[in-house]
Parts: C-alpha cells; structure tokens; sequence
C-alpha cells in the first residue's frame, strides 16, 4: 500500500488487518519502508506494546496514543526521516539511534 511507505504528513492515520498473533508479519510490514519518523502502537497488553516498540524502526514510538509529546524531548527519526536528535542532549551525527517511547497509561 503507497500510503503506508511514504512520509505523509497531515492528519494521515494508517490502519491495517493482520492475523491474530502475527506480531513479527505486522513488524516486517511497518519497518518495510525507507522512512521512519514515528509510529503508534494501540493494545490492551502492555508487554506486547513494549516488545513491538523495541522493534519498530522509528524515532518516537507512541502507545495508545498519537502524538502528545513534549516539545523539550530529543525529536527526530530513524532512515531518511531526519538525520540524528535535535531539541535535547542526544543531538549528534555520532548518534545512529535513539529510541522514544510515549505510553498513554489512562484507562479509557
């Protein structure tokens, strides 16, 4: 799907099937792209959200919720979304990677 590989910005929201249980499929499937600015994660099990935020290819992973973030937090992403952090400490080109995960802890 052209929408899920590209870089949209504006209020673009991805959603996709997978069989139940195929975690990896769905991680192969959202790191199958050259960009990889943020993501989000929306489950019950929190320990499935982490796991899946430690795979995932992108600079700020959110969990059951989008985009509440911080404007003093290290901002940036992973592949061509971005080239290192900025807006905090980890700014660098010598950093590769650094992972931000949000987690929406409110029950709904």
């Amino acid at each position: 799907m052209y929408i899920a590989q590209e870089e949209s910005f504006g209020p673009v929201m991805v959603i996709s099937k997978f069989k139940n249980g195929d975690v990896d499929g769905v991680l192969r499937r959202a790191n199958a792209t050259e960009y990889g600015l943020a993501s989000g994660v929306f489950t019950k099990d929190i320990s499935k959200a982490l796991y899946i935020s430690e795979k995932l290819e992108a600079g700020t992973v959110f969990i059951n919720t989008y985009n509440k973030t911080d404007v003093a937090a290290p901002f940036g992403g992973f592949k061509l979304s971005g080239f290192g952090k900025d807006l905090g400490k980890l700014f660098s080109p010598s950093i590769i990677s650094h992972l931000r995960v949000l987690i929406n802890e409110k029950k709904h």
